[in-house]
């Protein structure tokens, strides 16, 4: 069976530092057509900006033609076919499958029936892992390391799936980490017992200011409408915490602000100026991540 990138855990630590380290040279050299006989598909039954055009950017810059949908209305989904049934279809015709799907754990089950390998995009609220290998690489970038960070996770950390792959993923190297959410939308209880019995520390807050001065990363959430069954519990949480320059004074020098994006109103416009804001840049890291994961993906060292 192919090796898959399905969750954050199929890549071991030094796998990660693998993809990071290609990623950097990929960022040095952004053209690198070593794929020019490959075809890659982009399969987003769920709506996509950044994570798709920046898959889609990055087989083209290594040289492979990319074929797919943004939108499952416009395929045979739409009359009824299986996912199964999809994913061997296209199979056959590509040499990797880069999925986006609203149901978690779909793209596991993608990866078991395909006979080339496939990348997770997102699954629901389940994981995200090539913006878990992007996030890592914006960390290890800005702070010049990624052992021993401090870490503000902030928003929606019950549904956000990039906070439960990141978290994950930093485990390996000893972080600390403030959750800063409402109740209803706390950090889940399996990611907690996950850091317990790796003994590492994490503190739980629903003030935003209590965190910002001593921290590294601010990583900002949306609090995602589309994963809410009951919109009067969305409309009572989706303003509850707004980032604003003002707030940013007694921050560290070193610390960045980074956010999966889109953003709605949870960082203020006024925040993109301050020499905090990295999340542009974070999104432009995306590219050179992607690159790395599906050269890794298809066999290139």
């Amino acid at each position: 069976m192919p090796k898959s990138l399905i969750s954050i855990h199929d890549f071991t630590k030094e796998e990660i530092l693998h993809i990071l380290d290609v990623a950097k040279e990929f960022e040095a050299n952004k053209t690198q057509p070593i794929l020019r006989d490959k075809i890659v598909a982009t399969l987003f039954f769920e709506p996509s900006t950044r994570t798709r055009l920046s898959f889609e950017t990055a087989a083209n810059r290594l040289g492979a033609r990319v074929i797919g949908f943004s939108d499952a209305v416009n395929t045979s989904v739409s009359k009824g076919e299986t996912l199964k049934d999809t994913i061997k279809m296209v199979s056959n015709y590509v040499d990797i499958i880069i999925i986006r799907h609203p149901l978690e754990g779909s793209s596991r089950y993608a990866s078991e029936v395909a006979s080339v390998p496939v990348i997770n995009a997102g699954d629901g609220a389940n994981q995200h892992p090539s913006q878990t290998l992007l996030d890592l690489y914006t960390i290890r970038q800005t702070q010049g390391r990624l052992d021993n960070i401090d870490i503000n996770m902030v928003g929606d950390l019950k549904y956000g799936r990039t906070v439960h792959s990141l978290l994950q993923a930093l485990s390996h190297f000893s972080p600390k980490f403030t959750f800063t959410a409402p109740e209803e939308l706390k950090m889940p209880q399996e990611y907690k017992i996950f850091l317990d019995k790796k003994g590492i520390p994490y503190k739980e807050t629903t003030d935003l200011s209590e965190g910002i001065n001593d921290t590294d990363i601010l990583y900002m959430t949306r609090v995602q409408q589309e994963r809410f069954t009951d919109i009067m519990e969305y409309e009572k949480v989706k303003n509850c915490y707004s980032l604003t320059a003002d707030m940013l004074k007694g921050a560290r020098k070193n610390m960045k602000i980074l956010h999966p994006l889109p953003r709605i109103n949870e960082i203020a416009q006024d925040v993109d100026d301050t020499p905090h804001a990295y999340y542009f840049k974070q999104a432009e890291n995306g590219v050179y991540v992607r690159m790395a994961i599906i050269a890794y993906l298809l066999g290139y060292k």
